[in-house]
């Protein structure tokens, strides 16, 4: 999606994007960039006409003014769909589709709050390379059932004969909304029932393997069975559009040989009702699904209050490949604010204007003398810090934008900024909390008693971070290295609740703490998430009901976890330095917030992790951590897009393959100011063609060039050395010379290698010296695609003492 804002529920956006081609060509691969976090699911077709010149629309409007050929279908985080090996779609030529278009169906909006611009959409990869096997999806829905309310069991019934050449089935998706229990697809022929694939539609409605090949020849008999129930309904429930209907969708996926290859078949009928009294017992029976794998579909009326803070989790078996975001994260070597060395580092946070916060303690330093047994501070001798405790910092070259909070603070800890852009912070010495404005000066609010610690409704001891709800304006302050709770208070500061107790033995429980050291709000799902460092874990309670929901816990933690930071899609975390025997290093995070799994591990290239204190993410991928021992503000980076709302590829990203194997980039970003789908065609007409010859004439150019110069320039010296010294300079000249070649052609090599020539010379970099490697199948590149997509079919188509920080 061009980045779009979807403003009520169930709404469905599309957009197209024109093949790169005019050529025929091949998909041989997708990767869906979408999280269930804001896509309910997503559909992408082939057509030669798409139904608007938009960037995108409404898919009210209609997909295709022609027959739209669904390709691909994704939902709730799906795994990828791996086409077998030779297996294409075919797209492009004569007979071929022209466009792409996307549908993205938008079921529960409550993510969207913050009104942020969502750009979800597809990865195809094309080639040009003929295969010998064509992909294809065949279509089994239901377009009359109806569900009664109150209703236990009731079975929607599909069948057609199936009078094609022979299809060979490799994969298969199941679609129903909320009250589908369980959908099965099956061949019979002569009476004899094959299963093709059977699915709860709660779990993530991907595209699933075939347990075993199945193929579907003339005469043969398609059947598939979708069983509801309409249990907690007050009235009857209808096929249709929206997440209040129903809808029985199989989609089976196939392939055929080239020749007799039909890219699209749907059936909608049940040709022989009575068949199904012998339909197998498995066909009838729901598959268990546990709570926390359960699909969020959008949101019935009678549901919502429930659905809206349901735990997402994606499950994981063994024979599935869980969907990979392509999000990773690395150092951004050229930031020089790694080089700012402030106090010990406390804190980092984002403004409103994604400038970076970083809250330090100046000459002051918390260790062993700081406090005594009762946690009463001992230093206060020193004086509050001198200078200014908080600094802006502009986010592209580290320079101090603004400074404040000096002769405020003792030992500065947890840093956050609301939506106002007001800065809250904790100072461990003082037990207090405190909101700021960083245009005026004083605090605004001060809740905790000044040097102070103690474990009632007025007092904190040691209290580690702060979090504000965007919606509500509560606070919520993690407290602390000597109290185990969260605590919560009125926009005003006044006391409502806290929860949380110390942790007894080795296995605490949930809602036990060892020191709360870090808070992230998940504002869309309700959920605050607490960094349990000394149990090594993250806890996510409900903000309404405190109520436990998950616990997130891995070995490569360790045996702390010092922050946590949370943007759509996913959640970051930084562990602490190992204990003595320990295995696990001091390390970043990137996780799948909705299943907890771990999908990147980063560290700095520049100095070390010590004592990372705090991290802060951005929505558009930038990290930022704080170092509490070295001083030192990290930024990183993401070197993929990634896969939720907050990817800023537009829509559908296709990587063209070309025949020599080599690879062929464009890129083409859907401009979500431009509406005319004329103008998409003209960036299309720009792509060089991959045969066209002009690439092979540039970099013939550019490696002659060089050659000849450096050449004409031995051969310039050797004469005037000649004419200089004679002949005995002769050989000291060849051996001079030969090391200039000698650099040319690198160590080792008997060919050109521009890149270790001027690698040897500093300031050169090997970037774009490098040789292309050509080691096995198609070489890829991206190429943005912009694309948009349509609802499912919902009518016929055609233990250690804690350390101090």
């Amino acid at each position: 999606m061009p980045g779009v804002t979807p403003k009520q529920s169930d709404t469905y956006f599309c957009m197209s994007m024109r093949l790169p081609t005019d050529e025929e060509a091949f998909v041989i691969d997708f990767k869906p960039r979408a999280s269930m976090d804001t896509v309910h699911h997503m559909l992408l077709f082939g057509c030669n006409m798409p139904s608007s010149t938009g960037s995108y629309w409404f898919c009210d409007e209609g997909t295709c003014t022609d027959k739209a050929n669904i390709l691909y279908a994704w939902a709730r985080n799906a795994p990828p769909t791996r086409l077998p090996k030779g297996v294409g779609f075919r797209v492009g030529g004569e007979t071929g589709n022209k466009y792409f278009v996307l549908q993205v169906h938008y079921g529960d909006i409550s993510a969207f709050r913050d009104n942020h611009k969502d750009c979800s959409g597809v990865s195809l990869h094309l080639t040009r390379l003929p295969q010998p096997l064509i992909a294809g999806m065949y279509l089994m829905m239901s377009v009359d059932t109806v569900i009664p309310a109150g209703e236990k069991v009731v079975n929607s019934d599909i069948s057609c004969h199936y009078k094609k050449y022979p299809m060979h089935v490799f994969a298969y998706r199941v679609h129903t909304h909320h009250l589908g229990k369980v959908v099965s697809g099956y061949r019979v022929r002569n009476g004899q029932w094959t299963l093709i694939g059977r699915q709860s539609p709660q779990l993530p409605q991907a595209f699933y393997p075939v347990e075993h090949p199945v193929d579907v020849s003339f005469g043969d008999i398609l059947a598939a069975r979708c069983v509801f129930t309409g249990e907690g309904r007050t009235e009857a429930t209808h096929i249709g559009g929206t997440s209040s209907d129903e809808m029985c969708n199989l989609y089976i996926m196939y392939y055929m040989e080239a020749k007799h290859a039909v890219s699209f078949m749907t059936c909608t009928q049940n040709i022989a009702p009575d068949m199904f009294r012998t339909i197998p017992p498995e066909a009838n029976i729901p598959i268990p699904v546990k709570s926390d794998m359960v699909m969020m579909h959008g949101h019935h009326k009678e549901t919502e209050s429930k659905d809206k803070t349901s735990l997402l989790q994606q499950p994981k078996r063994e024979e599935e490949e869980v969907l990979e975001q392509d999000f990773h994260v690395e150092e951004a070597l050229d930031w020089p604010g790694v080089y700012l060395l402030p106090g010990q580092v406390s804190g980092v946070a984002l403004d409103p204007k994604n400038n970076l916060v970083i809250f330090h303690r100046g000459d002051h330093v918390w260790d062993g003398n700081s406090f005594d047994s009762k946690f009463v501070y001992q230093q206060r001798g020193l004086g509050p810090i001198e200078e200014d405790t908080i600094l802006v910092i502009d986010p592209n070259n580290a320079a101090v934008l603004q400074s404040s909070g000096k002769n405020l603070f003792y030992l500065p800890h947890g840093l956050s900024v609301d939506k106002d852009g007001n800065y809250w912070v904790t100072d461990v010495a003082l037990h207090q909390v405190f909101k700021l404005d960083p245009n005026k000066q004083g605090p605004l609010l001060i809740l905790g008693k000044s040097m102070q610690p103690g474990s009632d409704q007025n007092h904190f001891c040691q209290p580690t971070d702060v979090a504000v709800d965007p919606d509500t304006g509560s606070i919520f302050v993690s407290d602390g290295y000597c109290n185990s709770r969260i605590m919560q208070f009125s926009p005003s500061g006044k006391f409502i609740t806290q929860w949380g107790e110390e942790s007894s033995g080795r296995n605490p429980t949930p809602g036990q703490f060892s020191v709360p050291h870090s808070l992230a709000l998940v504002p869309h799902l309700g959920q605050l998430c607490v960094a349990d460092r000394e149990n090594g874990r993250i806890q996510c309670f409900k903000t309404d009901t405190k109520e436990f929901v998950r616990e997130i816990k891995h070995a490569s933690f360790g045996r702390n976890v010092f922050a946590v930071s949370y943007i759509p899609g996913l959640l970051f975390a930084v562990n602490g330095k190992p204990y003595f025997g320990d295995q696990e290093p001091v390390q970043g995070f990137v996780m799948n917030f909705s299943s907890g799994e771990i999908i990147d591990i980063f560290k700095p290239v520049r100095k070390h992790f010590d004592m990372p204190h705090d991290i802060a993410a951005c929505e558009d991928g930038t990290v930022y951590v704080g170092d509490a021992h070295t001083n030192t503000v990290w930024k990183f980076t993401s070197t993929e897009k990634m896969e939720h709302r907050s990817v800023k590829k537009a829509g559908i990203e296709v990587q063209e393959i070309k025949d020599s194997k080599a690879v062929v980039e464009t890129k083409t970003e859907n401009n979500p100011a431009s509406s005319e789908l004329q103008k998409m065609q003209e960036k299309q007409k720009l792509i060089k063609e991959p045969d066209s010859g002009v690439p092979v004439v540039l970099i013939t150019t550019l490696l002659v060039i060089p050659v000849v110069v450096l050449l004409a320039i031995a051969i310039f010296i050797r004469w005037k050395k000649s004419r200089a010294f004679g002949a005995d300079s002769e050989r000291k000249l060849e051996t001079s010379s030969g090391r200039v070649l000698g650099k040319l052609r690198g160590k080792g090599s008997g060919g050109l290698n521009l890149g270790n020539f001027f690698a040897s010379h500093k300031g050169y970099s090997r970037k774009g010296f490098d040789r292309l490697s050509t080691e096995g199948s198609d070489q890829e590149k991206d190429e943005d695609d912009g694309s948009e997509s349509e609802e499912e079919y919902s009518a016929p188509l055609p233990a250690p003492t804690p350390s101090s920080s």
